[in-house]
């Protein structure tokens, strides 16, 4: 393992112990209960299953925690229409079951989640990068999603419905950014969201810590692999990204890097190899 990876996810994953969850109070706990009590809509059920494939292949226990994941979602944060985009029921759910997936095992809420903004399309974000000599270069990066520490979630209407549409591909921003989601919980993402401790903690950053290495020197070798190119760009980014092919590429995940496989099953507490 690199020394700066393995100092950074054993760092990261320390940071993550030293808090807790934000715990839910009793009185929202309580309103969730009422939520998920709720018949979920026949009009939403239908969404999912025309909008959100892979939820059609979850065996019918985790399909009705599917359900109220997304109900308590839809209840608790608000979706925001950007550049025109009018946010109805097809957004909201289509957005909702994607994001639910990355609970049905861990179980919770996306703690620090303040709200989701929609783009019709890919959106255009300033960037700017401090160079030589004190020089800041400035540009415009092109993107499908982002996620933000401070609770919001950005996602582009398109890549959401492209990310859902083939469930095999590897590809879903939306798993993508909510993962980032979870990764930010307890602060900045670094690669490193709760996992439990002690030994779950030191297991976790030993093990992303040598899979991202190998990633980079796989690119290095020009060897293509199940987990995309992108994750090489930061811990944060191979956590997400990773977490792409765990639910929509569990086969050729768990064939081609089984360890991976195994500390991200116990992440998300779940092992879409049974469905």
């Amino acid at each position: 393992m690199g020394v700066l990876a393995a100092v950074g996810f054993v760092l990261a994953v320390v940071a993550a112990g030293l808090g807790l969850l934000a715990a839910p109070t009793l009185a929202r706990l309580w309103r969730r209960r009422r939520i998920v009590a709720r018949p979920f809509p026949a009009a939403w059920r239908e969404i999912v299953r025309r909008r959100v494939p892979l939820a059609r292949e979850l065996p019918p226990p985790h399909r009705q925690r599917l359900h109220r994941h997304v109900q308590v979602l839809l209840a608790e944060v608000p979706f925001v229409g950007c550049a025109g985009l009018e946010v109805d029921d097809e957004v909201r759910v289509t957005v909702a079951a994607q994001a639910a997936l990355l609970l049905l095992g861990r179980g919770g809420s996306f703690g620090n989640l303040r709200e989701v903004l929609v783009y019709p399309g890919h959106f255009v974000v300033p960037r700017r990068e401090p160079g030589a000599g004190g020089v800041v270069h400035e540009g415009r990066d092109v993107m499908a999603g982002q996620s933000w520490e401070r609770g919001q979630v950005v996602l582009a209407w398109d890549a959401v419905l492209h990310g859902a549409a083939d469930p095999h591909d590897g590809h879903n921003v939306v798993i993508h950014e909510f993962a980032h989601q979870l990764d930010q919980d307890l602060g900045g993402a670094n690669g490193a969201p709760y996992v439990g401790r002690g030994a779950w903690q030191r297991s976790w950053a030993q093990v992303m810590g040598a899979e991202f290495d190998a990633l980079r020197q796989r690119l290095a070798h020009g060897e293509a692999g199940v987990v995309e190119r992108y994750g090489a760009t930061s811990p944060a980014e191979f956590f997400a990204v990773a977490s792409e092919a765990f639910f929509e590429r569990p086969a050729a995940l768990a064939a081609e890097r089984p360890a991976l496989y195994e500390q991200l099953r116990r992440c998300y507490r779940l092992d879409p190899l049974a469905w």
